[in-house]
C-alpha cells in the first residue's frame, strides 16, 4: 500500500503546495543554456535579488531549487537554476511555480494582507449576519475585490476601509459594512 502524496512529502521534509506562496511562474525557456523566463507574481520583485533557494511546484510535486543567477528581462526575470543547463530541461519547467514558504513572505504594513490570508475567511456583517466565505480575490486597478460565496449566492466586496471593518485571521473572520448597492435588494435583510 503506497503513501499518500501529502504523507510522502511530509516524510521527505518538503512542504505541501498549499503551504507555499507563489512569487513567480516559469513562462518559457530563454536561450540554449537553460535560463527560464519568469513572470513575477509578487508585489515585491526585489525579493529575487537575494533569493537563493526556493521551491519549484509543478503538477502537484514540490522540489527545492537553487537559483544561481537572475537578471531583469522585460516585465519579468530570467533565472538560472542549478541542474537546468539546456533548452530541453528549461522547456520542461514551463508553467511551473516558483514559490516560498508562507513564513518567508515580506512583512506587510499594518492592515495589509496577502491573498492567501484572505481566501477562506468567513465574512459577517457588522450586525452579525453570515454572508459566506471569501472564495477569491480579484486584482483591480483601484482596489482588490473579494468574491464572497454563501448560501444566498455571490457578493463582490471592494477591499476598502469603508467596507472591510476588521480582519481577524486568528478567528478566521472578516467583518464588513454593506454599503448601499453592494447587495441585491432581494438579498438584503
Amino acid at each position: 500500500m503506497g503513501l499518500s502524496s501529502r504523507s510522502a512529502r511530509a516524510s521527505s521534509g518538503l512542504p505541501d503546495p498549499a503551504d507555499l506562496v507563489t512569487v513567480g511562474r516559469v513562462v518559457r525557456p530563454h536561450g540554449l543554456r537553460g535560463e527560464v523566463r519568469v513572470r513575477l507574481e509578487t508585489d515585491f520583485p526585489e525579493r529575487f535579488e537575494h533569493l537563493r533557494e526556493a521551491y519549484l511546484v509543478q503538477a502537484g510535486r514540490v522540489e527545492v531549487i537553487e537559483i544561481t543567477g537572475r537578471r531583469p528581462h522585460k516585465e519579468g526575470l530570467l533565472l538560472t537554476i542549478r541542474g537546468i543547463g539546456d533548452l530541453e530541461a528549461a522547456a520542461g519547467l514551463r508553467g511551473a511555480e516558483i514559490a516560498v514558504s508562507r513564513n518567508a513572505v515580506v512583512p506587510l504594513e499594518q492592515g495589509a494582507f496577502y491573498v492567501f490570508e484572505i481566501v477562506g475567511l468567513r465574512v459577517r456583517t457588522e450586525e452579525g449576519r453570515l454572508l459566506g466565505t471569501v472564495a477569491e480575490v480579484l486584482r483591480a486597478p483601484g482596489n482588490d475585490v473579494y468574491v464572497v460565496q454563501g448560501e444566498e449566492g455571490e457578493i463582490l466586496l471592494p477591499a476598502t476601509r469603508e467596507v472591510v471593518r476588521r480582519v481577524d485571521r486568528a478567528s478566521g473572520e472578516m467583518v464588513v459594512a454593506l454599503l448601499p448597492g453592494l447587495e441585491a435588494p432581494d438579498r438584503a435583510h
